[in-house]
């Protein structure tokens, strides 16, 4: 099957470099990746009612990527939670739960089992602590998460707040359960936008699937629309068993 573009992006609540609020600005560049998988990170407001920043219809109509409902958030005026938001293009959603991530700071987590051109995939989208010990934590929880119990491959999507790599690196516990080879859970500098150096947004996957292509999205849009650049990757994926009949 062909290879998904997939991609991870933290708007920033959709206030650029320029101090600037505008959700537009931040639909083009989601446009301009052409994703057929994006996880956001504060796509909502921190305080009061916590509505998100986006129009999801602007979205479809400018992205054709569609919001995946959360069941046990509807009624608010939030898009996602903890400002996580997954966005999709022409899946069959099987269930998309929230969940409570441990630590010093509210954070959350979106779990989804989908299936998209015959290939069931779950996906974990989150935005890890700021804290080494928080993001530890954070990521033993979603290690607990990655195995759906049918063999689907997974893919773990986000701004993990983490620069360090090897054995110092709070994401090692995803990593090992994922047993993630060295392609599937390389990096790349997103931020911050204007000169990137730190690689704060990953991307990573399974053995069972294989991740090529990963770059930060860099252009004169993408480095005022937010603090980090978006990262984008083409993600490969086993043909599904029926097709291989």
């Amino acid at each position: 099957m062909p290879d998904l573009i997939v991609s991870s992006y933290n708007i920033h609540k959709a206030v650029g470099t320029d101090m600037r609020r505008d959700p537009a600005r931040t639909v083009q560049v989601i446009r301009e990746i052409g994703a057929d998988i994006v996880a956001l990170q504060e796509v909502d407001r921190r305080f009061g009612d916590r509505k998100g920043v986006l129009d999801p219809d602007m979205l479809f109509d400018q992205t054709g990527l569609r919001p995946v409902t959360l069941t046990d958030r509807l009624g608010t005026r939030a898009h996602g939670w903890h400002g996580n938001l997954l966005l999709l293009r022409g899946a069959e959603v099987e269930q998309a739960r929230a969940i409570t991530l441990p630590g010093l700071e509210p954070r959350g987590a979106i779990v989804a089992d989908i299936v998209l051109n015959g290939q069931p995939l779950r996906l974990i989208a989150a935005h890890l602590g700021l804290l080494h010990q928080s993001r530890l934590l954070q990521a033993r929880r979603l290690s607990e998460e990655i195995d759906g119990g049918d063999g689907r491959p997974t893919l773990v999507m986000g701004d993990f707040n983490e620069w360090r790599l090897g054995t110092r690196c709070s994401l090692m516990p995803i990593r090992r359960e994922l047993r993630a080879v060295k392609r599937s859970a390389a990096t790349i500098a997103s931020f911050p936008a204007q000169r990137p150096v730190l690689p704060l947004d990953r991307i990573i996957t399974c053995r069972q699937a294989q991740i090529s292509d990963l770059r930060a999205h860099d252009t004169a849009l993408a480095r005022k629309a937010s603090d980090h650049l978006p990262i984008r990757a083409a993600l490969g994926l086993p043909v599904p068993s029926s097709a291989a009949i």
